[in-house]
């Protein structure tokens, strides 16, 4: 009795002692971003803005196939799922790390029979002994330096942290989906083009045949409006094979096998919609990846005072209540009782350097930690002005492009009149209907960068997600450990 009131009278001195803490404050790594930026002459305030879909950002295409398809990415998007179990094993670690801030119980029942040697019984008789043993045992780590608590927030934040690389995951797939959806549109839109245009040859080189027959035109004309024919129905068939590939890459985003999903062909029209103005500094709070960046920062501040508290003395508590006898039978007699509690202190005194060197370590990985979060914000600052550059000046080439389509539909009109006319030989015609194809093909893919240039720069404003999504409370729900 005179011990336990000991280790009562000495609590309140661990409970003071348990305090101590020896993690630098924390404080997010400075950074300084610029007022506005640089390509973002002209970026009008879109509408709807903060209040557009924050989950499912592709719904601002109004495209009923793409909905669909983000829709399955979302269910079954095996890399998804993988970024998923990787957060749920981080969360599990976190409540690991938790469990170590209380005691541990376990309930303890044994029997034990042995046979002692003559030489420790002499001159006694019997060398057989018993022993029946049933109780309650506890052992609890005083966290007087603040290592469990370190330890358990270090864990949380890298829970917070894969939570950010989930949804970062996420918006990446879910932009990829869209991407690889829109060219592929773009290739049929490009295929009709084609189609048309092998429709037109075939019928041109009907028109030379019978010129030809009539004795109007010279044999290479017919073999130069057969292989204009022939090479436009090559590329018809190379556009088909790229939007083949596309569907497959597709349906993998999507979870499926490519041949258990299909795309029909279809044209669309969609014109890039508007986004909404975002500044800089906001893009700290919009993006998963700058969260988790910043989540492994504070992580690594909390592994300084874990690796600190390493030089101080390890303290536990410990106890023991039950019942010990000879026999079973006697296990719950009143002189059966036994009971014991205890105190233990560890100091290391000698370890070669390994704390410090631990130590150094946890100060070189808070180092890096905030190296990457401030190169993680300079990416994302120029994956927007990339994508604010090519949307201004795409637009601008749409322009051009079609004024340029109109020039060489007109010329190549011309040329066949000049044909017909006998005013100018086939090749002029061919080279006229080169032109105007080329030029068409490359306003069908301009429109469809634009289009894919909208998705990167709403995958690089964060697709509407913010720092508060992330899991703190779940994650922390024991306030010595809660996320500020």
């Amino acid at each position: 009795m005179i011990r336990a009131r000991r280790l009562v009278a000495i609590a309140p001195l661990v409970l003071t002692l348990s305090a101590c803490e020896f993690a630098p404050h924390y404080t997010v790594p400075a950074t300084t971003p610029p007022p506005a930026f640089k390509e973002a002459a002209g970026w009008a305030p879109a509408q709807p803005a903060d209040d557009q879909p924050r989950g499912a950002w592709w719904t601002v295409f109004d495209d009923p196939d793409l909905d669909r398809i983000e829709q399955q990415v979302t269910d079954a998007n095996q890399d998804i799922e993988a970024a998923a179990a990787r957060f749920d094993q981080a969360r599990a670690v976190a409540r690991i790390s938790r469990a170590d801030l209380y005691p541990t119980i376990d309930a303890r029942a044994g029997e034990t029979s042995g046979n002692l040697s003559h030489a420790v019984t002499n001159p006694l008789p019997n060398r057989r002994y018993d022993d029946d043993v049933v109780g309650i045992q506890a052992s609890w780590e005083l966290d007087v330096w603040g290592r469990v608590r370190d330890t358990a927030r270090v864990a949380r934040d890298q829970a917070q942290a894969s939570a950010g690389d989930l949804a970062a995951a996420t918006l990446s797939l879910h932009a990829e989906a869209a991407a690889d959806y829109l060219a592929l549109r773009g290739y049929d839109a490009q295929a009709a083009v084609l189609d048309d245009t092998v429709a037109a040859y075939a019928h041109a080189l009907e028109l030379t045949q019978a010129r030809f027959r009539a004795g109007y035109a010279a044999e290479p004309d017919v073999s130069a409006a057969q292989t204009a024919l022939e090479l436009a129905r090559t590329k018809a068939t190379d556009a088909r094979l790229n939007r083949a590939r596309l569907e497959h890459a597709i349906a993998i985003l999507a979870g499926k096998a490519p041949a258990d999903f299909t795309l029909p062909v279809r044209i669309v029209d969609t014109q890039p919609p508007a986004t909404a103005r975002v500044l800089p500094g906001d893009l700290l709070q919009r993006r998963p990846d700058i969260a988790a960046a910043e989540r492994r920062v504070e992580a690594a501040n909390y592994k300084i005072g874990a690796a600190r508290a390493a030089f101080f003395p390890q303290i536990s508590l410990s106890g023991l209540v039950g019942s010990e006898a000879h026999a079973p039978a006697a296990l719950f007699t009143g002189p059966a009782t036994v009971w014991a509690a205890g105190a233990a202190g560890v100091l290391n005194l000698f370890d070669g350097g390994r704390r410090r060197g631990v130590d150094a370590q946890a100060h070189a990985e808070l180092d890096e930690a905030a190296a990457h979060y401030r190169q993680t914000i300079l990416t994302a600052y120029g994956e927007v002005e990339d994508n604010l550059a090519a949307l201004r000046m795409l637009g601008d080439e749409s322009g051009t492009q079609a004024a340029g389509v109109e020039a060489a539909t007109r010329s190549r009109v011309q040329a066949e009149r000049r044909y017909s006319a006998g005013y100018a030989n086939y090749y002029d015609v061919i080279t006229a209907q080169n032109i105007e194809l080329a030029a068409k093909l490359d306003l069908v893919r301009i429109r469809f960068l634009r289009m894919n240039a909208d998705v990167l720069l709403i995958k690089a404003l964060g697709g509407g997600w913010r720092t508060q999504d992330l899991p703190a409370a779940h994650l922390a729900s024991n306030e010595t450990v809660q996320s500020k």
